[in-house]
């Protein structure tokens, strides 16, 4: 399915604007002038610490005019009910223009609740600034085919057009990098080829992937597909279609690139030969995750990482790039309407996340996906989240820690990992 010629030509002029944009910073969304950090190297995805972000949150009175989305069930109203999301953001730090009501929903001091919107220039600059402040290197910026001209949903695609270039601006002013993530889930298998590669050549073209903040590896941009997934209804990968995607993305020309595929845990150990065959084409393979743990005598939860070894053997042997992904925790109780605590996999104080990232210090590896900055729904956020949230509902905070805790053990195991230094077993004092 093309792009029609009209809204061609207002892409094309938002992209402008965004362009013009650049000639001057925008407002500081912060008082406090930001710290001397280095720009991060954007030629190379090797030794990059960064985060999945979703950017898919929208409120009544934002410019995207599309209601409560990925809040509420219903995009005219929010209540208990309705909730999608598992965790309150903090929302202190931000200014008036970035905080919308949420009505009937109170914090404990008595005042309104509020939350923000992905469609704010101003917010996504500033969940940058604290990819910058606290040493993390850029985001995997989260591209929904759903929403993209042919998907079900393209009625959001000028919205997350919104989304991409309040990122774009973003890196360049914090000196982060970023590259696209498409996401297949929802999409019917017939649609996933002409919709992804087209919107592809679509950010060539605009010279998007030009970007100076925009990841490269080898050369040439670094672009991510998740959705290699095995038998599953939601992300209805093939091996034939596998294999059609990483023949355009593999053919010499403007539109080539370097190719990470997000899937499977299991991937070793698929059954089916053809999707054995096609993994070693991918540039690199970050396995998914989230979800999966182990429980010791005592009954605590650990991420599973008995098979990250032979993961990364496997991925070497094959000349291919292994990203590991790290969580913190999860829950989804509210989106999935569930009792409290039904889901909850906890984050025992950052200890569930640092054991990873201690994992990954013995193995020397120092590129990780983070899943995710943002991620409120299914409760895996790594940003500011308060613990003192609206008490109409039930929502997961950090244990009472500070809302930057998890920004802090974050930044502070990138940079452990990047200098080859020993990450503990235990969450030392820094």
């Amino acid at each position: 399915m093309t792009i029609p010629h009209a809204l061609r030509c207002f892409v094309a002029a938002l992209f402008a604007s965004i362009a013009s944009a650049w000639a001057a910073d925008l407002p500081a969304p912060t008082n406090n002038p930001p710290p001397v950090v280095a720009v991060v190297d954007a030629s190379s995805l090797h030794g990059k610490v960064m985060c999945g972000y979703q950017g898919w949150f929208r409120c009544p009175g934002d410019d995207a005019h599309l209601g409560w989305i990925h809040w509420s069930r219903d995009p005219q109203r929010i209540a208990p009910a309705l909730l999608t999301f598992e965790m309150w953001p903090d929302m202190t730090a931000c200014s008036p223009s970035e905080r919308y009501p949420a009505p009937g929903f109170t914090c404990p001091d008595g005042k309104p609740a509020t939350l923000f919107s992905s469609a704010n220039a101003r917010t996504v600059l500033r969940h940058f600034e604290w990819m910058r402040d606290y040493g993390i290197d850029g985001a995997w910026l989260q591209h929904f085919l759903v929403d993209l001209p042919g998907g079900p949903i393209s009625s959001r695609y000028l919205s997350r057009l919104q989304v991409l270039n309040n990122v774009r601006v973003a890196a360049r002013q914090t000196g982060r990098v970023w590259a696209l993530s498409y996401d297949i889930a929802g999409m019917s298998q017939d649609k996933i080829f002409e919709v992804l590669t087209n919107d592809w050549k679509h950010m060539v073209d605009e010279k998007v992937t030009d970007d100076s903040r925009y990841l490269h590896q080898g050369g040439k941009p670094v672009v991510q597909i998740w959705g290699f997934y095995y038998d599953d209804p939601h992300n209805p990968m093939s091996a034939e279609l596998a294999e059609s995607l990483i023949d355009f993305f593999k053919t010499p020309g403007p539109y080539s690139a370097f190719l990470v595929g997000g899937g499977d845990w299991g991937w070793r150990r698929n059954p089916d030969p053809a999707w054995r065959k096609f993994y070693g084409r991918l540039g690199a393979y970050c396995p998914w995750n989230v979800g999966n743990y182990v429980t010791d005598p005592l009954g605590v939860k650990h991420a599973a990482t008995y098979y990250w070894a032979k993961d990364k053997q496997e991925c070497e042997r094959r000349g291919m790039l292994w990203i590991p992904v790290v969580y913190p925790g999860f829950s989804w109780d509210n989106l999935q309407r569930l009792k409290p605590g039904t889901s909850l996999i906890p984050r025992r104080g950052g200890e569930f996340l640092w054991e990873q990232f201690h994992v990954l210090s013995e193995m020397g590896v120092d590129t990780v996906y983070v899943a995710m900055f943002d991620e409120v729904d299914e409760g895996t956020a790594i940003f500011k989240v308060t613990s003192s949230p609206p008490t109409e509902a039930h929502f997961v905070g950090y244990d009472g820690l500070p809302s930057d805790w998890y920004l802090r053990l974050v930044g502070e195991a990138a940079r452990r990992l990047k200098a080859k230094q020993p990450i503990p077993d235990q969450i030392p004092d820094f």
